[in-house]
């Protein structure tokens, strides 16, 4: 079964998605974002999807449930890389995604992490 890997850095999980994602590739990363989450404790999630050229209305759906479900156990979620195309697209198809924050890259997605989880360290001095 195709998977996404989800990278541990501390108290945050890192997801970097280099392929299309289809229906059941967004679900299955949905249900281990879920159980990593609880797993770890972990208290923040960044998707990268930087590599997507097509969000579709699924997959859109798809992002804000992973941010409802991780704000459920305790842990926010700050989506980084929207192309333009993306954003005009979801705006066009009327997709909203509450409960995601947003970042135009990685280095700001994990500073707004740790702003939301009250970690101002450094990222140099972690653990």
């Amino acid at each position: 079964m195709e998977r996404i890997p989800v990278l541990k850095l501390n108290q945050f999980l890192l997801v970097t998605i280099q392929v299309e994602l289809h229906d059941q590739l967004a679900l299955t990363l949905q249900d281990d974002l879920t159980t990593m989450v609880s797993r770890h404790g972990s208290r923040g999630v960044l998707i990268d999807i930087s590599a997507l050229d097509i969000v579709d209305s699924f997959i859109g759906r798809t992002l804000a449930h992973i941010a409802l479900l991780s704000r459920i156990l305790d842990a926010e979620t700050v989506l980084v890389g929207m192309r333009p195309a993306v954003a005009i697209t979801m705006v066009e198809l009327g997709l909203t995604l509450p409960g995601v924050r947003t970042a135009l890259n990685v280095e700001r997605g994990m500073a707004l992490l740790r702003e939301a989880v009250g970690d101002d360290r450094d990222e140099n001095d972690a653990e």
